[in-house]
């Protein structure tokens, strides 16, 4: 997003994460996070090799069956997410975590980029204790290493359920590459996802 290039320099300690995996499982897991506008962070995933499906939605709210019009409203709790499943044999956790720190802004409450409310929160929603020991780990290394100037304000919760957004939100960038929000927003990010973590990286 718009502010990646403050912290640029300062995320060398993400290199650690990035380290391949070693897993041998021959299942898939999921993983969802939560940084902004679902569009460009449901994209960056899809570039990352290990990764079987990206999805857009909603989580972490307490309203049924929310709809893009009632989670834009900030009263429903949700915030827009991406569903990520991945094989990891191919690609970690950690590494997952990795991309997220690094392709937002994991300091601003309630807001990314142009983006602001609680529906554009920083959180990662774990799904299993595993998780969520692995990511209360990384923010800490991160917070030590003084990784960004701001503290991170990133939340870990459990997640309770997940809605898939509706069908025009899913793979919005590949379908609409020459709008000006992803341009200015998103297609900067995927650049930088390549430039970061060549070796995670797919077309």
């Amino acid at each position: 997003m718009i502010g990646i290039r403050r912290w640029s320099l300062r995320l060398a300690g993400l290199a650690y994460l990035a380290a391949p995996s070693t897993t041998r499982a021959q299942t898939t897991e999921t993983a969802v996070f939560a940084g902004g506008c679902f569009w460009g962070i449901e994209a960056l995933f899809e570039h990352v090799k290990g990764v079987t499906e990206s999805v857009s939605g909603y989580a972490g709210g307490t309203a049924s069956n929310p709809s893009y019009e009632m989670v834009t409203t900030g009263r429903t709790g949700h915030a827009e997410s991406v569903r990520v499943t991945y094989d990891p044999s191919q690609v970690s956790y950690t590494q997952l975590l990795a991309v997220f720190f690094a392709e937002h802004d994991p300091t601003t409450l309630d807001r990314q980029g142009p983006d602001r409310g609680t529906q554009y929160r920083s959180a990662i929603f774990f799904t299993s204790e595993a998780q969520a020991a692995t990511a209360r780990a990384v923010i800490e290394r991160l917070s030590s290493a003084k990784a960004f100037k701001d503290p991170i304000v990133t939340k870990v919760v459990a997640l309770e359920r997940f809605y898939m957004a509706e069908a025009y939100h899913q793979d919005y960038l590949e379908r609409h590459p020459l709008q000006p929000y992803i341009l200015i927003n998103d297609m900067p990010e995927l650049a930088d996802l390549e430039h970061r973590f060549p070796a995670l990286w797919r077309e």
